[in-house]
C-alpha cells in the first residue's frame, strides 16, 4: 500500500488491541467502535458506512407532540402495556391507508423499537408448537435478529433469497416447511442489506405456503415505503406497501418509526398482529404463559416481562406522526428520498473505481437506490475488504454477518454528508491505485 491515508502500523496496533478475532467478520457496533478509535488516533476523517442510523432530523410533528405530552405529565404515569388509545387508532388507520390491510387497533401494540417487537415475536412464536423448534430466515438479514434467536436458544434455518426469486421460492419453502420443524419465519422488505424487494407474486407464495404449513410470518417493515421506484406516500391511494398480509392470516408486521420518520432515538415502533392470529388459541402456550391466545401471550408473556410498556411520551409522538400521514398533512416519503439520491452517487463513486454492486438486480430490474446497498471488489472476500478499506478511512460490514452467500459489504447511505461523497470517491481512487 502506497496511497492509504491511515498509517498501517497504527491501524494494526488498534486491530490487535480491539481483541476482535476476525476484523472483517465483526459486528456493526464493533466495526463502528474500531473505526472511531482509528479516527481518534490518526486524525483521519472516516467515511462511516457501517451503521444504519438515520441521517435526517426527527420529524418535528413528533417532537412537538412528545414535548406537549411531557408537559401534560405523562412521564409520571406507567403507560398501558398495549398502548394509548390514540396510537392504537392511528396505527390501525396507517396500516389501512398505506398497506391496505384491516388490522384492529386492539392488535396494534407499541414496542421499544422494532428490535423489541422482533424479540417478543421470536419468543412467543417459538412456544406455539412443542414439536416445532426452528425459525426460518430469508437471507441476507439484519444480523442482530439472528443473534436475538441465539440468545433465546432458538435454532435458525436460512437461505439467500437471491438464489430463489419468483416461482423458485415456492419449491424452496416447500422443501423446508415440509420437514415440520418451522414455527415462524422472518424477512425484511425492502431487504436489509441487499435492498432487494419481494414482489407481490413472491409474497403470495410466502402467504400460501405459510397457510398450508401453519407457519407465522414476521414481516419486518423497518424501511417502510422506501422502494423509491414506486410512490407509496399517499394515504388510501394505490400503490400500497406490499405485504404478505394480502395472502395469509398468519402474519405479524413490524413497523418502525426509526427510518420513515427519523425517530430512532425514542425507540418506538408498532407490532401489529393480524386479527385472526391475535385471537388464535395455541394450547402449547400454556406451558409458559397464563393464557393460550396469541395476543395475550404477546402482551402479558412478552411485552410485560421485557419492559412493562413503551415510553409514554414517545407513543404520543408516533401517534401524531401516523395521524399526520393518515390525514395527508405529512408525506414521509418526500424526506427519505434523500437516501436514494445519496446511494446513487455513492454507487457511482464505487463503480467508477472498479468496485461492483453485489446485489445488483431485483429480478429483471436494477435494485432501487435506498438506505442500504452492497458492493465488492474483485479478488477480495468480504472480510478481507472490510479490513483493507479501514486503511483508507472507510468503514462498512461484511455481508457474511448478514447471512449472505455472496462476498461483499453492506453500505449505508444515511450518515454520509453530501460534502463527503467527493471524499469517498477520492479514497476509492486511492484504493484502486494500490489494488489494480
Amino acid at each position: 500500500m502506497k496511497y492509504n491515508p491511515v498509517p498501517v502500523e497504527t491501524a494494526r496496533r488498534l486491530f490487535a488491541e480491539s481483541g476482535l478475532p476476525c476484523i472483517g467478520n465483526s459486528g456493526i457496533r464493533e466495526i463502528k467502535r474500531l473505526a472511531e478509535n482509528i479516527e481518534a488516533a490518526t486524525g483521519v476523517h472516516f467515511i462511516h458506512m457501517e451503521m444504519g442510523n438515520p441521517g435526517l432530523p426527527a420529524v418535528q410533528i413528533g417532537v412537538e407532540a412528545q414535548i406537549e405530552a411531557l408537559r401534560k405529565g405523562v412521564a409520571a404515569h406507567y403507560p398501558d402495556i398495549d398502548g394509548t388509545k390514540e396510537l392504537k387508532r392511528e396505527s390501525s388507520r396507517f396500516i389501512k391507508n398505506f398497506i391496505d390491510l384491516d388490522v384492529s387497533g386492539e392488535n396494534c401494540l407499541p414496542t421499544v423499537g422494532s428490535m423489541q417487537a422482533a424479540f417478543t415475536s421470536f419468543m412467543i412464536c417459538s412456544k406455539t408448537h412443542k414439536d416445532r423448534d426452528t425459525i426460518l430466515f430469508i437471507d441476507p438479514c439484519f444480523p442482530v435478529h439472528k443473534y436475538q434467536n441465539k440468545v433465546l436458544g432458538i435454532p435458525v434455518e436460512a437461505f439467500d433469497i437471491y438464489d430463489y426469486r419468483g416461482e423458485k421460492l415456492r419449491d424452496k419453502l416447500e422443501s423446508i416447511f415440509s420437514k415440520g420443524n418451522i414455527h415462524s419465519m422472518l424477512y425484511s422488505n425492502p431487504n436489509n442489506p441487499s435492498w432487494v424487494c419481494l414482489t407481490d407474486e413472491e409474497l403470495k407464495i410466502i402467504g400460501e405456503m405459510a397457510t398450508k404449513y401453519d407457519v407465522i410470518v414476521i414481516e419486518d417493515l423497518a424501511y417502510f415505503g422506501m422502494d423509491f421506484r414506486k410512490d407509496y406516500g399517499h394515504p388510501g391511494v394505490p400503490p400500497f406497501q406490499p405485504s404478505v398480509g394480502k395472502y395469509t392470516d398468519n402474519y405479524i408486521l413490524l413497523i418502525s418509526s426509526s427510518k420513515a420518520f427519523s425517530y430512532a432515538g425514542e425507540r418506538v415502533a408498532i407490532l401489529a398482529i393480524s386479527d385472526k392470529l391475535a385471537q388464535r388459541h395455541y394450547p402449547d402456550l400454556l406451558r409458559y404463559y397464563n393464557a393460550d391466545t396469541f395476543r395475550s401471550a404477546i402482551i402479558f408473556g412478552g411485552l410485560h416481562t421485557l419492559s412493562s410498556g413503551t415510553s409514554h411520551s414517545a407513543q404520543y409522538a408516533l401517534s401524531a406522526l401516523f395521524k399526520a400521514a393518515n390525514d395527508g398533512v405529512y408525506n414521509f416519503r418526500d424526506d427519505v428520498l434523500e437516501y436514494g439520491r445519496k446511494a446513487k452517487l455513492m454507487k457511482k463513486a464505487l463503480t467508477d473505481n472498479g468496485f461492483v454492486i453485489t446485489y445488483d438486480k431485483d429480478l429483471d430490474e436494477d435494485v432501487a437506490d435506498g438506505f442500504y446497498f452492497t458492493f465488492g471488489y474483485p479478488g477480495f472476500t468480504g472480510a478481507e475488504l472490510v479490513e483493507e478499506l479501514l486503511y483508507y478511512g472507510i468503514s462498512a460490514i461484511s455481508l457474511w454477518t448478514c447471512g449472505s452467500t455472496r462476498e461483499g459489504l453492506r453500505a449505508c447511505s444515511s450518515l454520509i454528508p453530501n460534502e463527503d461523497i467527493p471524499l469517498l470517491a477520492e479514497r476509492l481512487a486511492l484504493f484502486r491505485k494500490d489494488h489494480q
